[in-house]
Order: structure tokens, then sequence, then C-alpha cells
């Protein structure tokens, strides 16, 4: 096995064991690694999100452009990205002029910059890529969303709402607004990384302006008690269809996919924070992968 093969399955049986551990059951008992290496860490995270917290500055009610983040505490994918596609057709139907920010993973950006539908990914990064091409609104990507969020203001003076594609812990982001987003897993253990998935803590969540869940009729057991009901919203993703890379505006329904695809198997990959549950999707939508 070569050297790159090795560290991959590596990090991979690392991916799982801490998955395991962050998602388990509560009340399973702490383990050595846990209490002697694990905890310690997480305590200095929770600090240093505490501090950051208390930095980040709020923008008055009435300020424009108005900042919405949407984003989680819990690493990894939630659904965020999905949820902020919508709210900007949402919001775009209703006549609101609406900008994007992303930060754009896999991309190298030393500086802000706007992102067109017909970039291309591997240099742009994914994600800001499909909101562009989703959206068909201006979308600023950047490390620093502070500095993309200037370039946004600067080059379309005309948007009145902002949405930020996560960015909950990025201190130098103005907000007016928080959406805390969460799936079916809730906070998993409720422990602050590395022990636990959050990656600040759950008490933050009763400054936040709304926590929404996903694919979820109820509470998640871990996220009882940590905010008032009257702030919690649940929204559900759904396939609509299937784009072809080589044609990206174009969309088969789901029943012709499933109708070409029949009797056949389909070879899946996926690059995402769950991809198991992209492989039940197909499933789910009649496809045998």
């Amino acid at each position: 096995m070569r050297v790159p093969a090795m560290l991959e399955t590596g990090r991979q049986a690392l991916e799982r064991r801490l998955l395991r551990r962050w998602f388990a059951p509560s009340g399973q008992p702490r383990d050595w690694l846990e209490r002697l290496a694990l905890e310690p860490l997480s305590r200095l995270v929770e600090s240093v999100a505490t501090r950051r917290r208390r930095r980040i500055p709020r923008l008055a009610p009435d300020s424009s452009p108005a900042v919405v983040v949407v984003g989680n505490l819990v690493a990894g994918g939630a659904g965020k990205t999905p949820l902020v596609i919508e709210l900007a057709r949402a919001l775009t139907d209703r006549g609101w002029p609406v900008g994007i920010l992303a930060r754009g993973h896999r991309a190298a950006l030393s500086e802000a910059r706007l992102v067109s539908a017909g970039d291309d990914p591997n240099q742009q990064g994914d994600e800001p890529v499909l909101l562009a091409r989703e959206t068909g609104l201006p979308v600023a990507c950047g490390v620093d969303r502070g500095q993309a969020l200037a370039l946004l203001r600067r080059r379309h003076p005309e948007i009145t709402v902002v949405i930020s594609d996560d960015g909950l812990q990025h201190g130098r982001l103005p907000r007016t607004l928080e959406l805390a987003v969460f799936d079916e897993r809730g906070a998993g253990n409720r422990r602050m990384l590395p022990a636990g998935p959050l990656r600040e803590p759950l008490a933050h969540l009763a400054g936040m302006d709304a926590v929404l869940i996903r694919d979820h009729a109820a509470w998640p057991p871990s996220l009882a008690g940590v905010t008032p009901a009257s702030r919690v919203f649940h929204f559900t993703v759904r396939p609509v269809g299937f784009v072809a890379l080589r044609e990206p505006g174009k969309v088969m329904p789901v029943e012709t996919f499933r109708a070409r695809a029949a009797g056949r198997t389909v070879h899946a990959l996926a690059g995402i924070a769950q991809p198991q549950r992209f492989f039940d999707t197909l499933r789910e939508c009649g496809v045998h992968a």
C-alpha cells in the first residue's frame, strides 16, 4: 500500500472513531483517552470559543444590509447550504435584494473575491459556485468573511440582505441575525471538540435568534431544554432532480433518472460530511447504488 493511501485510511479510521464517540448514546462512561487527553483540550477550546463569542459584533436591527448568519455549533455538515439557497430564493421572491457569503472550502483564496455561476469549482470552491448557480445572486467568498462582506457591499450597494453560509464562529463578521442549524443527531454527547462535536458551548444558543432542526419532527434528546420552543423550527431537504456534471444547467427529474437507471447498478461517490445520507437518498429515490 502506498504511503498516501495508508495516511488516508488512517484518517478515515480516526474520523469514524471520533464520530462514534461524539454521537454515542448519552451516559456512556468516559475512557482514559477522554479523561486524560480530550477533556483538557475541550476545556481550552471552550474557553477560546467563549472569549471569541463576546467579541463578535452585532448590528443594529435597522442596519443595512442586514446580515443573516446560517451556521451550526456542531462540526460537520447539517444541511446549511440547501437552507441558505431556499432562504435566498424566498427573500428574492419577496423583493429583497440578496447577496451571499461563503468561505470557499478547498479554494486557495488569499483575498475576498466575487464568484459567478460559470466559475471553476476547483479554483473558487464547490459551495460558492453551487450557491451562485442555484440562486443567480451575487456571491462573495474568502477566508476573511468581514473582507468578503465589504467587497459585496462595495460592488453591490443595492443589496439589503446578506446571507452567510456558515460563519457563526467567525469573529470578524458582524451580524443582525444568527440561525443555528442541527440535524437529527442534535448535539451528540454535548461536549466540546475534540471530546465531542461542539464548536462552541450549547449555552450560546440562548443568544441566537432561531434554531433550525433538519429532518426531525421532535427535539433530538441532546438539545432538550437549551432554548425556548418558540425559537425552534423544522425543515426537510428533499431531492428534486439529478444534474449532469457536463450540463450543470440541466436538471433531470427523479422519476426520469429512476426509469433510466432501472435494472442497472449506479456507482455513487460522495464527498460530503455524512456520505451515508447521500447513499440513503439514492435508495429512497429508487436507485440501486
